[in-house]
């Protein structure tokens, strides 16, 4: 009986592992088996489908549809694209140094924005400027993308770029040495009279903490009493560009991030290395819906060690890690190989991205997520992003400004006209802070948009004549058909009252845009920091310190009127993380 129950036993302990053995064995041979099917596809259709296969083109589609299936940040660069991938970790690319885009009413590609100190700065190019060849190549039919890879190229490497500037009606050429341009990751920063100090990150790219670093003790030097950190619409990078940044504020040893994935050896702990640059001075953090990964590391590990007070609306919510593995013939992938953990223990991943075959459209819901505790026992929340402290909205863009402003429609150019003309007729203007296009000039525009038979959908009209139609499937429409068409005369397409309702929204966007032309990113950065709500209510809370420490201790309440919906997400384009 005694042999009996030992064998029992033992045979208890073994069936685990035997579980363990057979379910390897299975997972193997399904490996092996979809594999040699997936190679006979191939071969059969190589050798009898109706048509040559291009073997890059289908075997690049099947990789891509594979990992699809997995989550949105897995992605397979081939050789030809594999310096996309380094630019995007380095901020780095070898060209002339300009944005462009295309202009909808010419179907032309045209010079958007130079980078101040890059060779399209320097030699002259401006904003409008019509590409029409490069070297002996035409570019008047090719799209973006084209003329962008023809821009690009090895450093060193001379070429003619023919232009014609719009403004004067002059065809020009230039002779533009490519060289590495760093894209600019500060686009802006500068002490308030207030002392209140304000940086602007872009991207976590290589070397940026440091760039971060100095310009926080230069401000300092000058007397800098709170800072303001502006993270909105980074969509995140390298790692450990986020642990330094977070170490100018907090002490060393301590433990920021924990990555945790399969590959044991993979995983990894972030520690901070160095003394901090200032433990003390009142900080806040900017953060909205296109605030993604590294961005998220950044502020919810100063909001879990109560170092800095979160501002703006919950971030995107991505708590992946990716790391880059290389592959044959020159290839990369970039993958997801786990997820990261902040000081408080959370995982701030918003997305089920295993829902659903090709899914990871599902967000977690808050009743699914868990309590954490911030160092001094605030509460907060894994799953979601990172909400924040203060929950403050901006101001929404009105429909008309939209269809004014964004690229890629033809309304857009109505604008881009006016301001190459304004730029061509004032060779200087007032400084970036100080600069607002007069009521004239704006009366000016306004006139041009309505002469130009500019039209947009307004959002009311559009929402009307659905109503319409549901009501008179309901068969509701004949007994208010009066109140029908009194709101219609109410909500009548009148370009002109719509451009004198958010004339201060639109002057602010136009100079905004003008003050690029001469004073570069930062200047538009700079100019728009007046009208900014976000950022002006971090000022007030810069200045009020017991409130700022209330909130950090936990004793402050937000009124919920004030907080509205403060559920934002957004697509970004991520790096690292």
């Amino acid at each position: 009986m005694k042999i009996r129950i030992l064998q029992l036993f033992v045979l208890l302990l073994l069936l685990p592992a035997a579980a363990t053995g057979q379910e390897n064995k299975d997972h193997n041979f399904d490996v092996a088996k979809n594999m040699q099917l997936f190679n006979e596809i191939y071969g059969y259709l190589d050798l009898m489908y109706v048509d040559t296969l291009n073997a890059d083109e289908v075997m690049g589609t099947a990789i891509n549809s594979m990992l699809r299936s997995l989550d949105p940040y897995t992605v397979y660069y081939p050789e030809d694209k594999v310096k996309e991938l380094r630019t995007m970790m380095t901020g780095r690319y070898v060209g002339i140094g300009a944005v462009i885009r295309q202009n909808m009413k010419l179907r032309r590609v045209v010079i958007d924005e130079p980078y101040a100190g890059n060779p399209a700065a320097e030699v002259g190019l401006k904003k409008g400027d019509i590409i029409l060849s490069i070297d002996d190549s035409t570019m008047t039919d090719k799209d973006v993308s084209y003329v962008s890879s023809r821009l690009r190229g090895d450093a060193g490497t001379t070429f003619v770029l023919k232009i014609k500037r719009p403004s004067t009606g002059k065809v020009m050429d230039f002779k533009i040495t490519r060289r590495s341009v760093a894209m600019p990751t500060i686009p802006f920063y500068g002490l308030g009279k207030d002392g209140i100090g304000y940086l602007s990150l872009s991207s976590f790219t290589e070397g940026c903490s440091d760039d971060v670093r100095r310009a926080f003790v230069e401000m300092k030097h000058k007397g800098m009493k709170g800072f303001i950190l502006d993270l909105r619409g980074n969509g995140g990078g390298s790692l450990s560009e986020a642990v330094n940044i977070v170490n100018m504020f907090v002490p060393k040893g301590l433990t920021l991030v924990k990555t945790r994935g399969k590959l044991k050896r993979a995983n990894n702990e972030y520690v901070t290395a160095e003394e901090p640059v200032d433990s003390v001075m009142p900080v806040v953090v900017l953060v909205n819906g296109e605030s993604a990964s590294a961005s998220e590391i950044t502020c919810g590990s100063l909001q879990d060690l109560d170092r800095a007070v979160i501002l703006g609306t919950r971030t995107y919510g991505k708590g992946l890690v990716q790391l880059p593995v290389d592959l044959s013939y020159n290839s990369q992938l970039k993958l997801t190989t786990g997820k990261y953990y902040i000081p408080s223990g959370r995982c701030i991943q918003a997305i089920n991205y295993r829902h659903a075959r090709g899914g990871y459209t599902e967000h977690i819901p808050d009743s699914l997520t868990k309590v954490f505790h911030t160092a001094g026992g605030r509460e907060v929340r894994d799953g979601g992003g990172i909400k924040p402290d203060l929950v403050v909205r901006p101001d929404s863009l009105p429909n008309i400004a939209y269809y004014l402003t964004v690229t890629g429609l033809d309304s857009t150019e109505v604008l881009l006209d006016y301001e190459i003309d304004y730029i061509a007729s004032h060779p200087t203007i007032a400084p970036a802070a100080d600069f607002m296009i007069s009521d004239a000039d704006y009366e000016d525009f306004k006139q041009r948009v309505i002469a130009g038979g500019f039209t947009y959908d307004p959002e009311s009209e559009r929402a009307l004549k659905q109503l319409k139609k549901i009501v008179k499937f309901e068969g509701y429409y004949d007994d208010a058909k009066t109140e029908f068409d009194n709101l219609e005369k109410k909500l009548k397409h009148d370009i002109a009252r719509d451009l004198d309702m958010h004339r201060d929204v639109l002057k602010q966007i136009i100079s905004s845009d003008i003050v690029a032309a001469y004073y570069f990113q930062a200047g538009a950065v700079e100019n728009s920091l007046r009208s900014d709500k976000q950022v002006g209510e971090a000022v007030k809370l810069l200045k009020d310190r017991a409130r700022y420490d209330s909130i950090l201790n936990g004793t402050y309440r937000q009124d919920t009127a004030q907080q509205g919906d403060d559920d934002e997400t957004g697509d970004t384009a991520d790096e690292d993380l």
